[in-house]
This record gives structure tokens, C-alpha cells and sequence, in this order.
């Protein structure tokens, strides 16, 4: 894939008719959507029918499936996401014509223009803390514009534009295209190596987050007080007008968190800032959350806001689709599902799913994202998943990826053992999950599927016994 190369942007009175390449993704449809509710004429193909084009429909986007050339009809502006080959006959045909060819993160970062932008990233937790910060903001009264990476429970929307005047981003490092983006207040939740494919080194994904943290429009930058990337990166960003806001549990922490207490469903924190001192009470569990509303929090002081009010909103964030959200009970047991792909991710997450088992068995099915990353940290994924009790391994999620021979849910199952697991499956076929994942299952259990791919759908075949 490469890293994305920033271009200069246009305001929408400029792009005139817009097309969408792969409008049926979760991000792209949300884009398209606020084109359209901007006033701007949209179209769009993808390869497949998914539920994410019933909106479009609705708001008189016209859909075609299938990639032909002629599908770009009377097209000003062309927008396409990472997932799209130079090849596809929709973008050859867009250059050929000289039309103006946008990555996915131009055309959003053309929304933002004139608003005060917030840009959510860092290698983990950056969906939650975009939907937290939106939500915050939402419930305050401020009516922001947002796009986010997974849909929030309480709308069920990964994206709207309001009328506020705050723009709310989650905005992806692993290909560059977060350099995109006009914000005002970045927050970096962390850095951790990841996405090597893409930047080569750990310096230079590193360094990518200094060039963020130093475009010209930032004035605000969060930071994580507690992680290692974060701290390096400080003492790099500071002066040139910027403020930095940090948060964490570490005692220099600006937006300092003490007293954790995770129960099941809620989590809560004594939250002590500049002006504030109080609980922070969450109705999602983990203590991960709890940082992830810190820096949501931190968000809210960048943005001129008071502290109380912005605790007491941040009570009403009721989790975004695949964050460990409740899929249902089977055998006596309770089966969630998450989006967690990294080692670190998958190990914060059965790290915090343990302290909610109440004694009985932690059962988890894994499915493993990407070739090169498991390549890189398959030591640390066998580690993270010999924490649960039972580990059930599922085959890559290819997805266009091009597998790397060696690399395969065998691997993954041999570091497990390495690592202490004494229950761990391995499937190579990924029909037979739930099946298999059934059969494991005691009564008791808290049951975690995990992963970037299909594996979402495990659960619910499960619950409603479609693998027999």
C-alpha cells in the first residue's frame, strides 16, 4: 500500500460532482454521506452490496456495483480509499481524464476545512477515543461534525455533520494519510511500532507522529503521560506556540487518573486536573477506557472547555461497534466480540476481560489480521493469548494480502504453547470456527472473539446454533 502523500485541499463549494471509489466501506459511506448532506452531488461504486450503501441510497447517492470507467459519468472530483489498486479501471479512467484524484483523507479532510478540527490516532485505542471525544462534545451541546472508524452504540453512526463548529477525526497512522488532516488538537493515545510495511522502521513510523504533532495548524497536542512513545516524543513538540496537555496515571500527568476500579459493566477513576477534581465514572468496563476518556478529556481542555462538565458527559459514551460489545449467552456462557489485532490490543484486552470472569474460564477465538504483522510479532501475539484459558486460532484475514510462507495460525499456535498455553486449537478453515469454538465452551465462561477480519461473525453463529 504505501504511505499516502498529502495534496493541497479545496473547500466543497470547489469539488463540484464527486465520485467515490469503494463507497461501501464503514469510512468511505460516512464521507459520502456528509458530502451529500453538505449539498454536494455524489456518486459511488464497490466491488459489493452492503448494508452501509442503504443511506447512501436513501439520500439519493447513486450506487453502482461493479467498477466500470463510465461509472465516473460527469465527475469533478474522485475519491478513493487505501483498498483501491492503481489498477481499477475507475481510478485509471479518473487520471486519465485529469479529474482532481483524492485519497480518502483528502476528501475528509476537505470537510474539516474552516472548522476547528480534533484528530484522534495513535497505534491503539483511537476508535474509542474518536467516539468518546464525539460524544462528549455531542452531549455538551456543541453539535460536532465526526467520522469515525466503527459506529457508536447510542446512534449507530460512524459519522455526521453537525453545526457546530468542532470536526472530530479519528485519523490513521498506519499509511500517513493522519498528515492530511487540519486539526487544531491532535491526541496520541500511544505509539507503539506497527504498520512496518508501510514505514519501513520503527524511527520512521515514529517520526511520522513528530511531523503531526508539528503541522502548522496544531495548537493542542494530547498526550499519553504513562507510555513510552508518547514521553519520547514531548520534548520534541514543545514550544512553537503549542500547548501540550498530558494524561495518564503517572503522578506528572496533567490530566491525572488515581483510584482505578473496574466493575462489570462500568469503570471509574478519581480524575484530577487544572480546576477539577472528581470521579470519572464510565458505563464501559476496563481500565483502558479510563484512559481513553482521559484523553478524551484532555480533548475537551484543548478545546477551551470546563473540566466538571466535560466528566459528567463523558458518563453518557456507551461504546463503539466491536469494543467488546455483547454478542450474546451460549452454554451458560457470555460471548463478546472486539476489534483487537495488534499483540498489545489483544493483550490489554484479556487482561481486562480477566478481572470479569468471576472465577470462571476465559475462552478466546482469535483471527490474525495481517501476514507481515504477525511476521514481525507473532512472539507477542502467542504471549497475549496464552493469558486466556482456552485459546481458539483461526487462519488469517487475508483481504488482499499476499501470504508470507511460515507465517500462519500454526505459528501463532506454537508461540502460544512457548508461552505457557496449555488449551489452544488451531483452525485452519474458517467455517469450521464456530463450530469448533461451541465446543469449547463451558458453563461460566467469558468468551472473547477478537480480530480485524470475519471473525465477527463467530459469535452470532454461535449463539443462534448456525454450526450445527
Amino acid at each position: 500500500m504505501g504511505l499516502v502523500e498529502s495534496v493541497p485541499l479545496v473547500g466543497l463549494d470547489e469539488v463540484g460532482a464527486v465520485h467515490f471509489i469503494a463507497i461501501g466501506g464503514s469510512g468511505m459511506s460516512g464521507i459520502a454521506a456528509a458530502y451529500a448532506d453538505a449539498g454536494v452531488r455524489v456518486s459511488g461504486s464497490d466491488d459489493r452490496d452492503t448494508a452501509y450503501l442503504v443511506p447512501l441510497r436513501e439520500r439519493g447517492i447513486t450506487v453502482f456495483i461493479g467498477h466500470e470507467a463510465d461509472h465516473l459519468g460527469d465527475a469533478d472530483t474522485v475519491i478513493y480509499s487505501s483498498a483501491i489498486p492503481d489498477s481499477n479501471v475507475e481510478l485509471v479512467q479518473a487520471r486519465r481524464r485529469g479529474l482532481r484524484v483524492w485519497h480518502r483523507s483528502a476528501g475528509l479532510g476537505a470537510l474539516m476545512l474552516g472548522r476547528r478540527g480534533v484528530a484522534v490516532t495513535g497505534t491503539h485505542g483511537k476508535t474509542t477515543t474518536t467516539g468518546m471525544t464525539a460524544e462528549m462534545l455531542a452531549v455538551i451541546g456543541l453539535r460536532p461534525s465526526y467520522v469515525i472508524g466503527s459506529a457508536l452504540s447510542s446512534s449507530h453512526k460512524s459519522a455526521e455533520l453537525g453545526d457546530g463548529d468542532v470536526f472530530v477525526v479519528e485519523a490513521d497512522e498506519s499509511d500517513a494519510s493522519f498528515l492530511q488532516y487540519p486539526a487544531e488538537v491532535v491526541a496520541i493515545t500511544n505509539i507503539e511500532v506497527d504498520h512496518l510495511d508501510n514505514w519501513g522502521t520503527a524511527e520512521n513510523y515514529f517520526q511520522g507522529f513528530v511531523q503531526l504533532s508539528r503541522q502548522p495548524t496544531v495548537r493542542t497536542v494530547v498526550l499519553s503521560a504513562d507510555d513510552a512513545g508518547t514521553r519520547r516524543l514531548r520534548p520534541l513538540i514543545e514550544g512553537g506556540g503549542r500547548r501540550v496537555i498530558t494524561f495518564g496515571e503517572s503522578a506528572d500527568a496533567e490530566v491525572r487518573l488515581s483510584q482505578l476500579r473496574v466493575d462489570m459493566p462500568q469503570a471509574s477513576a478519581q480524575l484530577t486536573a487544572p480546576g477539577d477534581d472528581g470521579e470519572l465514572r464510565l458505563t464501559v468496563p476496563g481500565t483502558y477506557n479510563l484512559h481513553n476518556a482521559a484523553a478524551a478529556y484532555a480533548v475537551g481542555l484543548g478545546l477551551g472547555l470546563d473540566g466538571p462538565t466535560l466528566r459528567e458527559a463523558l458518563r453518557h459514551f456507551r461504546g463503539t461497534h466491536r469494543r467488546f460489545s455483547y454478542v450474546g449467552d451460549f452454554n451458560g456462557a457470555a460471548i463478546f466480540d472486539d476489534y483487537a489485532h495488534h499483540p498489545t490490543e489483544l493483550r490489554e484486552l484479556l487482561k481486562a476481560a480477566r478481572k470479569l470472569t468471576g472465577g470462571g474460564r476465559l475462552v478466546v477465538c482469535f483471527q490474525p489480521h495481517m501476514y507481515a504483522r504477525t511476521q514481525d510479532f507473532h512472539r507477542e501475539f502467542g504471549q497475549a493469548l496464552a493469558l486466556a484459558d482456552e485459546a481458539v486460532i483461526l487462519e488469517h484475514y487475508a483481504d488482499r494480502d499476499v501470504p508470507i510462507p511460515g507465517v500462519d495460525g500454526e505459528l501463532l499456535m506454537a508461540d502460544a504453547r512457548a508461552a505457557g498455553a496449555t488449551a489452544v486449537t488451531y483452525v485452519p478453515d474458517r467455517p469450521d470456527a464456530a463450530r469448533v469454538l461451541a465446543g469449547v465452551i463451558r458453563p461460566g465462561d467469558l468468551v472473547l472473539t477478537a480480530g480485524a477480519g470475519d471473525v465477527a461473525k463467530v459469535g452470532p453463529q454461535v449463539v443462534e446454533g448456525r454450526w450445527r
